[in-house]
C-alpha cells in the first residue's frame, strides 16, 4: 500500500510504501496526487519512502512504477527515493540517468535530509 506522508514540507508531495504495493495504489493514490502536484504547470517535488515496512511490489507493479517515472520525467523538479533496499537502489542506478540531478537516493535514516533536499532547502 502507498500512503501519503502528511508531514512533508510545503510544495513537496511525499509517500511511503507499507507492505506490498499494488497497481491500485498507483491508480488511486499516486497518480492523482502527482497530477494534483502539477496543477498550474508546477514541477513535482517528491519523496518516496520504501522503509522497513515495505515488503515489495505486487506482480506487474514494477512496470507501472517505471512507467510513472518515465511519463512524468520532464515534470520532476526533485525526486528523493529513501530506501535501504538494494534492488531499488540498483534500479535507480540503471534508470536514474534519465532524471540526472533531479533524482537522489537517501538511506532510510536520512529521511529528514531527503525532505529538505526535495523542498530545495
Amino acid at each position: 500500500m502507498i500512503e501519503r506522508i502528511e508531514e512533508a514540507p510545503a510544495g513537496v508531495v511525499a509517500f511511503k510504501a507499507v507492505g506490498e504495493v499494488t497497481l491500485e495504489d498507483y491508480t488511486q493514490i499516486l497518480k492523482p496526487a502527482l497530477d494534483s502536484a502539477m496543477a498550474g504547470g508546477r514541477k513535482i517535488r517528491a519523496v518516496f519512502l520504501l522503509g522497513p515496512e515495505y515488503t515489495g511490489y505486487a506482480k506487474g507493479v514494477t512496470r507501472e512504477d517505471l512507467g510513472v517515472g518515465l511519463s512524468f520525467v520532464r515534470k520532476w523538479e526533485r525526486c528523493a527515493v529513501v530506501t535501504d533496499v538494494q534492488g531499488i537502489r540498483d534500479l535507480m542506478r540503471r534508470f536514474g540517468w534519465m532524471m540526472g540531478r533531479r533524482l537522489k537516493h537517501f538511506a532510510v535514516a536520512d529521511l529528514p535530509a531527503a525532505m529538505k533536499w526535495a523542498a530545495g532547502e
